[in-house]
């Protein structure tokens, strides 16, 4: 790409590496934080489009994770229309405009789920007026993804990812937080599974596939493994209101925090957002799994969290 920065390699940096050039301080245990920066930004409000500039301003602003003249690749999460599965139009269209304002070449939402899916949840127009690209990957076209080894992979060895998203120099992951039948739980990690071709779901899922904790065992360490091979450079959460209940499609019991949170230590937003649900940290596996892999830190008083209302 002529005149454009160096691409940023996500699938192969390590979480060091990533955490480190992202945020200027660790946000991975063993290494010192900032006493200044601000690790997680929580803004809550009843605009969710002023909550997430808000957010992201907590953080530094989105010129600290998107350079001049960079591509930029947004993943939401459009998996569901009923209340509290999908990822609010508000927020995804507040990152839009705040990626348009730092000086990005190309912005485009990526994912491989279907077009009605992005229709039905208002996701495809607030794409539409703000004049950019979305781009679905053909989730049958065993050949639009790539084989990416997963070398500290636990249970998963192998990952096939949408091809395309190394065409992108940043990636900007928005998912809502929500109940998930299969794990309990699923947010920043498990949305990373929508780059992930579902034809090698199998690899998530057991054969004979139960609720029984060696599967979700299994799968959460599967998550956990993924998240070691793609580093999101910005994670932008929708815990406004969302599914508490008979997840990840609903319609079910609705939390109502009104929050949105920024960050890029999934680890530590994993652990923010579980809270909201009432866990511990160490009720949800993926967490555990992922702060075993070096991911990020589970002890929240150990990083900076900033919280306000607006």
């Amino acid at each position: 790409m002529s005149g454009q920065i160096k691409r940023r390699e996500f699938l192969k940096k390590s979480a060091v590496l990533s955490a480190a050039t992202v945020l200027g301080n660790s946000v991975v245990p063993g290494l010192a934080f900032s006493k200044n920066a601000v690790d997680i930004a929580v803004v809550k409000g009843q605009n969710y489009f002023n909550t997430t500039l808000k957010a992201v301003e907590l953080l530094g602003g989105m010129e600290k994770f998107v350079p001049p003249r960079a591509n930029v690749a947004i993943l939401a999460n459009p998996a569901g229309n009923n209340p509290g599965t999908f990822t609010k139009p508000e927020i995804v269209q507040a990152v839009i405009q705040m990626c348009k304002g730092a000086g990005a070449n190309k912005i485009r939402c990526i994912g491989w789920l279907p077009l009605i899916n992005w229709q039905n949840t208002g996701l495809k127009k607030i794409i539409d007026s703000e004049g950019v690209d979305l781009e679905i990957t053909d989730a049958e076209d065993e050949s639009l993804f790539k084989s990416v080894p997963v070398p500290k992979g636990v249970s998963l060895k192998e990952a096939w990812i949408i091809k395309t998203l190394d065409q992108y120099d940043v990636l900007i992951n928005v998912p809502i937080i929500k109940e998930h039948s299969g794990n309990n739980f699923s947010g920043t990690m498990k949305n990373l599974m929508g780059l992930n071709s579902p034809q090698s779901d199998q690899t998530f899922h057991c054969k004979d596939w139960t609720l029984l904790r060696d599967d979700i065992q299994h799968l959460d360490q599967c998550i956990a493994d993924l998240n070691t091979v793609i580093h999101p450079n910005l994670c932008v959460v929708d815990a406004t209101i969302f599914l508490a209940s008979n997840g990840p499609f609903g319609p079910g019991k609705l939390n109502k925090p009104l929050k949105v949170i920024a960050g890029t230590d999934r680890v530590a937003i994993e652990t923010y957002c579980a809270g909201l649900f009432g866990y511990q940290s160490g009720d949800i596996m993926v967490i555990r799994k992922a702060r075993e892999h070096g991911l990020g830190e589970m002890d929240l008083s150990r990083i900076n969290i900033k919280e306000v209302e607006i």
